[in-house]
């Protein structure tokens, strides 16, 4: 059954095939896709709660538009990044050795295009995580909460690694010990709700209209085309997402519009049984599922 105000639900048969494509990639995968239009879905174990990783920044950036509409916050504001205190991180101003002053408007660029930790963790601290689960409640997306920042995330890894990551590829069982990968305790959402809340970025109902659009741009920026941007190699496809790692773990949720003026809110998150650090045939699942999806949304 739906929830309210979804769309209709299309075709078992998609389901089937998606649900093909995760088993062929070795993954369990959930994933949601919207019709931003007319409102109807494909939906795969959609209200599952799922461990989002770094896909949560997409509702920092919210709310921190959301700030910067309430007057509460300048995106022009300079904020200091100092490399002892530095989220570590394989991107961005978490790779970097010395001093860095950028403005929110910048690090929330660096956040969505490159995922970089260190710059969404000056932002957390900046809004509050409080904030950003108040934020989501008030775009009625309870189920999307966020416990912890970049920084207590790593820490966590390396905590129940017992001090050594290099274990999680080769023990099993130290994977098992994961708190990241339970939604339970980690930064949770479902792919319905991620999909509802880029609705709402689309609709300028997350933030203000400009706001919206200057998040939409950033978003299509995003650097790694090998995951949903996979299943649409088409150059007047344009693909706007926001990917999220973990071990196990790949994810990314975001919209895809065509030059018909079709536009499909996807979000597609992965488990895979496999723990080595590159998961190709994971990447690559995301893309294939949410085309499966989208054409299925588009079939007349």
């Amino acid at each position: 059954m739906n929830a309210p105000g979804e769309g209709t639900p299309r075709g078992t048969g998609v389901r089937s095939r998606i649900r093909s494509v995760f088993t062929d990639a070795g993954v369990t995968g959930w994933m949601h896709a919207l019709d931003l239009g007319d409102g109807a879905e494909v939906a795969v174990a959609a209200d599952t709660p799922v461990s989002t990783a770094s896909v949560h920044k997409l509702c920092l950036a919210v709310t921190v538009q959301r700030f910067a509409d309430e007057g509460r916050l300048d995106l022009d504001e300079q904020l200091e990044s100092l490399p002892g205190d530095r989220t570590p991180g394989p991107t961005g101003l978490s790779m970097l050795s010395g001093p860095v002053r950028m403005s929110v408007r910048d690090l929330l660029a660096m956040a969505l295009t490159v995922s970089d930790n260190a710059a969404a963790d000056l932002l957390i601290d900046r809004v509050g995580l409080d904030a950003v689960n108040d934020a989501m409640r008030a775009l009625g997306l309870r189920r999307t909460v966020a416990v912890q920042t970049m920084r207590d995330l790593i820490a966590s890894i390396e905590e129940d690694s017992g001090g050594d990551p290099a274990r999680l590829a080769s023990d099993p069982a130290v994977l098992g010990r994961l708190r990241v990968l339970d939604p339970a305790r980690a930064n949770r959402s479902t792919p319905r709700e991620m999909t509802r809340l880029l609705a709402a970025l689309w609709r300028d109902e997350a933030c203000s209209a400009g706001r919206a659009r200057e998040l939409r741009a950033v978003l299509g920026l995003q650097v790694w085309p090998h995951r949903l941007a996979s299943g649409f190699p088409y150059d007047d496809v344009r693909v706007h997402g926001k990917t999220g790692t973990l071990p196990t773990v790949r994810n990314e949720a975001g919209v895809v519009e065509y030059p018909d003026g079709g536009r499909y809110a996807v979000a597609v998150f992965t488990r895979s049984a496999r723990t080595a650090a590159r998961q190709p045939a994971a990447d690559a699942a995301i893309g294939t599922a949410a085309r499966l999806a989208v054409r299925a949304l588009r079939a007349p």
